[in-house]
């Protein structure tokens, strides 16, 4: 038969007859024949794989949860597709020129960016190449020409503040996020605004960088600067983990000296002592909304107009408060 016939057989075989479709699947079978995906991406301008961009280092993503139910809601989604999942790890500097590159010579057909700083500025530099991008989380720059998915970390910390003051906290601290990153700014800002209506001072604030280790230092140093605090908001259940370790080695019982409320929800804080209370972010639904937004926005001819989709969170409340 024609070389067009047999190559229709094989992909997908549209204007096939049943007896040609055949003769060609046996013929796959015999030879072991594998379709050449770099031929094949000549004539689709396809690659069949997305590329998830993680502006971190290497130990913080191989570590964190949060990163792990990412890769997880991605990766069901693009199975589903039978579409290859690509991990960058673009830390500051040349690996993150080096990214660029990659991705501006279309080796993807698409990118999902998630954990990203102010200074990267990711959202303006793959919305100039034009290609197809979701974002996880709000980007700093470019939010209104890239897809983003993100949790409303403001309301969410706004309720984690207020489950402290119903309970009958009026010296609340915080540990905060980096201040480069969009997720730290809003649920500081979520905090800062409960604070505000209940007429309380909002000056107990340390930053740290949504680590374990970051959260014992600032714990130490936030307890070390106002000794007096009844209650406690932490911007992730990692950083909250360290934080209930400084308040036990200080004698501080939780939640009856001080009442200590976390964000994420990703397993960590069911094992912690006493179990945190905390904010539910849906990671891996987060991300396989994503992915299907940015699998839509890859089909899409046009460039579809970017969408923002924000999901509220939830308190789930636990013996620490």
């Amino acid at each position: 038969m024609s070389r067009a016939t047999a190559s229709r057989a094989i992909n997908g075989g549209q204007r096939v007859s049943p007896r040609a479709q055949s003769a060609v699947d046996t013929a796959v079978r015999s030879l072991g024949y594998v379709p050449n995906p770099a031929a094949r991406s000549l004539v689709t301008r396809r690659t069949d794989s997305i590329a998830v961009v993680v502006p971190e280092p290497d130990d913080r993503v191989f570590s964190d949860p949060f990163f792990a139910g990412t890769l997880r809601g991605v990766n069901r989604v693009l199975a589903e597709r039978d579409i290859q999942l690509v991990l960058l790890l673009a830390r500051p500097g040349a690996s993150t020129a080096r990214t660029l590159r990659y991705l501006t010579n279309r080796h993807v057909d698409g990118a999902l960016v998630t954990s990203h700083h102010r200074d990267d500025r990711l959202a303006e530099h793959l919305a100039d190449i034009g290609l197809p991008c979701v974002f996880g989380g709000r980007p700093w720059t470019g939010g209104d020409r890239v897809a983003y998915v993100d949790v409303d970390n403001t309301a969410g910390e706004r309720e984690a503040t207020e489950v402290l003051i119903a309970r009958g906290c009026t010296r609340i601290g915080t540990i905060a996020g980096p201040a480069d990153m969009t997720a730290a700014a809003d649920r500081l800002e979520g905090w800062r605004k409960a604070m505000a209506m209940a007429g309380l001072r909002d000056d107990a604030v340390v930053h740290g960088d949504f680590t374990e280790a970051s959260g014992e230092t600032a714990a130490r140093e936030l307890m070390q600067r106002h000794p007096d605090l009844d209650g406690l908001v932490v911007a992730s259940d990692l950083m909250a983990v360290g934080a209930l370790r400084v308040l036990a080695e200080l004698g501080r019982r939780v939640p009856d000296d001080i009442a200590v409320v976390g964000f994420d929800d990703l397993g960590v804080s069911e094992r912690t002592t006493p179990p945190l209370t905390t904010v539910r972010q849906p990671v891996e639904e987060m991300a396989e909304r994503a992915t299907r937004l940015l699998l839509e926005r890859v089909d899409a001819a046009d460039g579809a107009h970017p969408m923002r989709l924000i999901i509220p969170p939830t308190v789930v409340r636990r013996a620490s408060a």
